[in-house]
């Protein structure tokens, strides 16, 4: 492999990691496997062992994956101590490698901490003169969102310690848990709401944990495990086994599942032990984490610029299971994807029961010769969505038929048609096809679009009795209309029409997301509505000018262009218009802060406190434009830590001023940013629960 393909795969790989963090840490929606993940990753790394000068300070593999949000919904706080991951590995031969490696260095006898490895949402909570304080996620690892007042909801968490002996001012960190008993439950009730159910229930502890109603974070049963305080912060303890043994003492929930190990023997026998009985656990592991026990070797081993030395995570294998495929449902999407779905014979796994897994795509399908009533591996790869890997050919029924993908849509008949470079099945009919339209409204009333609580139920009753087509019926809705739904009463009626109202608010950026434009997501829609600042802009915006925004390719710039060429789609957009939603950055006043950038076109490169998103935000927020490429049109370069070489040169050509994250903060006069109020959700009375 030369330097030119190694490059084009290292940054395909990037890009794959990037876009799978922000799936995991940010919408908490992962769509591969931790195992997958970690793949992508070590490829990675391999290449920029192979080729040095491709590898990067800001490459995936030397930092930590991010949870934090585009738009400031908690204030951010810097940790005291990174927060940093683990290095992962699958085979014992790695682990044995990790221990001779640290034998070697630390040439005396010590022993291990051998942990289970929870799989749930990271937190460090902060005790000063005995008192909880404060209480961050992860974030970045260098900077958290403060969750302090839902923290302080969740049962088994102290306010304030007990007993004697513990540091004026620390820091414990730990997980933050959903049991399985939880999880079931809170499931039960969204899927009764009509509303979609969480993946698993990391994603539902991580989802939980940010919440702006408190009151609901404690109402969703989640859990707290501790097991590690920085070394920093306990001097006075030889050991880490002993550290975490005193904060059980002072009544914190501190995990008793540990053990201590003084060779590799015992090590595997710990982990040989827990990858079978993790299975009766009421919550969910992936693993178990082995670290060097004295306090004093740590500190001598310290850190990577991702994970510490003297700790490494063994992952389970994923859990598989066995079970017989007994029909095939195909479903049509929004964008009008045709995606066949195995209905399978229920099957405990990995603390769920599975009875439907994805078979992605036709190709899916042929890949494995798959039959139904063939018996099927199913896994469930690092608690995600269920996945099958494979057939048992000997086990097929004489009478198994193989599956007949449709010609046509299964909901409205249209003859299905194939793009020539995409693998899926679609229903071109998207005006009239009615699981396509009932998509794009539930689609345009989620969370992150317009924020309005409706669930599958509602959409089906409203487009049942021909109330609403398009997403511009919703503002046309009466209160007569809602009180002859089956169910709806007064109260209902009025607190749903007072959301739709209240949705008018929605900033332009969420709306653009609303809109279903294919291939267009949160982010990308976060993006053009920085970039653009108007919808006009963007429907007047060429083919070329797209794809010369970042990370848009030719197949997003197409689909964007000939959406804002349709006839029909203007046609709705103006009468979205005409209900009163944002449509131009300058309207959307929950988002102006003052007008210390009015006129200004900034470029935002490098790394900076908050995320990029959030930089550029600051920047529409005072009144600028955050463009993407640095011309004779930009006002100033906003350079945070390692800024783009390139944008740094062009720069300097052009006369550009560059300007440091101080200075720009100074500009627009802001200090510590603070959480940002979101108007109150839709009533949980109403559907039973929030996201």
């Amino acid at each position: 492999m030369d330097i030119k393909e190694a490059a084009i795969q290292i940054d395909s790989l990037r890009q794959q990691i990037n876009e799978n963090n922000r799936r995991y840490y940010v919408e908490n929606a992962p769509v591969i496997s931790d195992y997958d993940y970690d793949q992508l990753l070590y490829r990675l790394a391999e290449l920029e062992r192979q080729f040095p000068q491709l590898d990067t300070p800001d490459s995936p593999t030397h930092r930590v994956g991010s949870d934090l949000q585009a738009g400031l919904r908690f204030a951010r706080k810097e940790h005291k101590y990174p927060m940093l991951s683990l290095g992962n590995t699958y085979s014992i031969e790695e682990v044995e490698d990790f221990a001779a490696r640290a034998a070697k260095i630390i040439n005396t006898s010590f022993t291990y901490s051998c942990e289970l490895k929870f799989d749930g949402a990271g937190i460090s909570l902060t005790y000063r003169h005995g008192r909880l304080v404060q209480a961050l996620t992860r974030g970045d690892g260098v900077v958290g969102d403060d969750v302090t007042v839902n923290i302080r909801k969740i049962a088994g968490i102290p306010h304030t310690l007990r007993g004697s002996g513990w540091p004026e001012d620390f820091e414990i960190r730990g997980e933050i848990l959903m049991p399985f008993s939880s999880f079931d439950r809170l499931n039960a009730e969204r899927e009764d709401a009509g509303e979609e159910p969480f993946a698993n229930p990391r994603n539902a502890a991580s989802g939980s944990l940010k919440l702006l109603d408190s009151e609901e974070v404690g109402r969703r049963g989640l859990m707290c495990t501790l097991y590690h305080i920085p070394s920093q912060d306990i001097q006075n303890f030889e050991g880490h086994s002993q550290a975490l043994d005193a904060a059980a003492s002072w009544g914190l929930p501190v995990s008793d599942k540990r053990r201590l190990c003084a060779n590799i023997e015992e090590i595997k026998d710990y982990i040989g032990y827990w990858d079978t009985e993790r299975k009766n656990l009421p919550y969910a592991t992936d693993g178990v984490v082995i670290k060097i026990n004295s306090l004093e070797h740590q500190r001598d081993l310290g850190y990577t610029a991702k994970s510490p030395r003297w700790a490494v995570a063994y992952k389970f294998k994923a859990e598989e299971a066995l079970t017989k495929v007994l029909s095939i449902d195909y479903q049509v999407g929004r964008t009008g994807a045709v995606t066949p779905v195995a209905n399978m014979e229920p099957v405990f796994l990995s603390g769920t029961m599975v009875k439907r897994a994805t078979l992605v795509n036709e190709d899916f399908i042929r890949s494995f010769d798959l039959h139904i009533g063939d018996t099927v591996k199913v896994v469930k790869g690092g608690e995600i969505i269920p996945k099958i890997i494979g057939v048992d050919l000997s086990a097929r029924p004489a009478d198994a038929a193989l599956p007949v993908f449709p010609t046509v849509c299964p909901d409205c008949g249209t003859p299905l048609k194939k793009e020539e470079d995409q693998a899926r099945w679609y229903c071109p009919n998207a005006g009239a096809c009615p699981t396509q339209i009932k998509g794009r409204l539930l689609h345009f009333l989620s969370r992150k679009a317009m924020n309005v609580l409706c669930g599958e139920a509602t959409i089906d009753q409203l487009y049942d009795r021909g109330y609403v087509r398009k997403p511009s019926d919703f503002y046309q809705l009466q209160m007569r209309q809602l009180m002859s739904l089956e169910g709806w009463k007064e109260k209902a009626s009025s607190r749903f029409l007072e959301s739709i109202e209240a949705s008018k608010k929605v900033t332009f950026d969420h709306v653009l997301f609303a809109l279903g434009i294919r291939y267009v997501g949160q982010t990308t829609a976060a993006m053009l509505a920085s970039r653009f600042g108007s919808i006009e802009a963007l429907a007047e915006a060429s083919y070329e000018d797209l794809l010369a925004v970042e990370d848009i390719g030719e197949t997003m710039a197409r689909s964007i262009y000939e959406y804002f060429r349709t006839p029909s789609e203007l046609e709705e957009i103006e009468r979205l218009k005409a209900a009163g939603l944002q449509f131009d950055m300058k309207e959307n006043a929950t988002q102006k802060a003052s007008d210390a950038l009015a006129g200004m076109t900034v470029v935002v490169s490098g790394t900076f406190a908050l995320s990029r998103d959030d930089m550029k935000a600051l920047v529409a927020a005072h009144g600028g434009k955050a463009a993407s490429g640095v011309s004779g049109k930009t006002s100033f370069l906003l350079a945070g830590e390692k800024p783009g070489p390139e944008k740094v040169k062009k720069a300097e050509e052009l006369g550009v001023k560059i300007m440091s994250e101080a200075e720009f903060m100074a500009l627009i006069g802001a200090g510590q940013p603070e959480a940002a109020k979101e108007e109150e959700a839709f009533p949980q009375d109403l559907f039973g629960g929030m996201i």
